[in-house]
């Protein structure tokens, strides 16, 4: 993953993700997929960023 380039469109601070540019709080996908977990979500923690995957320790 040490290819990836900044998203300048896609800002992340979620540093355990492996797509997540640490040094620069941005993500390395061309496009995210945003989803949620409710049936019917009204506050921002009910929407998820659904291209997380965990970084390798």
């Amino acid at each position: 993953m040490s290819d990836m380039k900044k998203n300048p469109n896609i800002k992340c601070s979620v540093s355990q993700c492996r797509y997540n540019l640490v040094s620069e709080d941005f993500c390395g996908l061309n496009c995210i997929h945003v989803g949620t977990h409710e049936a019917n979500p009204t506050v921002p923690e009910c929407v998820d960023c659904n291209s997380f995957v965990r970084r390798a320790e």
